[in-house]
């Protein structure tokens, strides 16, 4: 069964109703049709407070409401963000940004199987390199 994990952005525009690339946006209704499982990292609770403190994104909510409302779209659901996570994002193989938020996430795909939707080329330079799947939104 398909599980996708978003990068903070991919989230964002899904909440906001925003354009995403073809490929990625039949791999979020495939996910709705068959049940599998849409990902959000906890990092992307931060990485979205962050946004929001330094002017970068404008919200309709604050961060906690707006994080709420993600995780209440049917087959969102929350990723675990393990020590073991947490310390594999220290050690991830070939050469992946140096951005601690992605790296994380990197390193969620990578222990979840999942495909990270993003259109940061960095990320998706490093799918590429055939470190983690991916798919640019």
């Amino acid at each position: 069964m398909l599980t996708l994990l978003l990068d903070t952005h991919t989230a964002i525009w899904i909440v906001a109703n925003q354009r995403i690339a073809r490929e990625a946006e039949e791999a979020i209704n495939a996910i709705h049709e068959t049940g599998g499982t849409l990902l959000v990292s906890p990092i992307t609770a931060w990485e979205v407070g962050l946004l929001v403190s330094h002017k970068r994104v404008d919200l309709l909510a604050t961060p906690q409401r707006w994080f709420t409302r993600l995780l209440s779209i049917p087959n969102v659901r929350l990723a675990a963000l393990s020590p073991e996570i947490l310390i594999a994002s220290s050690f991830l193989p070939g050469k992946p940004p140096n951005d601690p938020a992605d790296r994380i996430l990197l390193a969620t795909a990578r222990d979840l199987g999942a495909t990270l939707i993003t259109r940061d080329r960095l990320l998706l330079k490093y799918g590429e390199d055939g470190q983690v799947s991916t798919i640019a939104c």
